[in-house]
């Protein structure tokens, strides 16, 4: 997992090529830290494509205004092809679940 500034995140998301999830967390937020975790063991399942990032909500205002993120942790995806807006999960239950809400974004 990449950590990525608010210029970075933004050309990231913008930008077509590989399919993309940025975690969204604060630093003391206990339940970010676990679903860190959680995220971590799911890119060693996802392909090699997906590119997984990571932002401190704290350091990013534009993108929090741009896709109303409204609690954290959050997980954006983001497909290939840029064509749709991106969802956002909020409900980082288990690692398995993470990687459904991946796939079914990114296939």
């Amino acid at each position: 997992m990449k950590e990525m500034n608010e210029a970075q995140l933004l050309e990231a998301c913008d930008t077509a090529g590989s399919p993309l999830a940025v975690f969204f967390y604060t630093p003391l937020c206990g339940t970010c830290g676990a679903a860190r975790r959680m995220l971590e063991v799911a890119e060693h399942l996802l392909p090699p494509e997906v590119v997984v990032a990571a932002g401190n909500v704290n350091q990013l205002p534009g993108l929090v205004a741009r896709y109303r993120i409204s609690s954290v942790p959050a997980l954006l995806v983001v497909s290939a092809d840029r064509g749709a807006e991106p969802d956002i999960y909020y409900s980082m239950v288990s690692v398995e679940r993470m990687l459904e809400y991946i796939r079914s974004v990114t296939s």
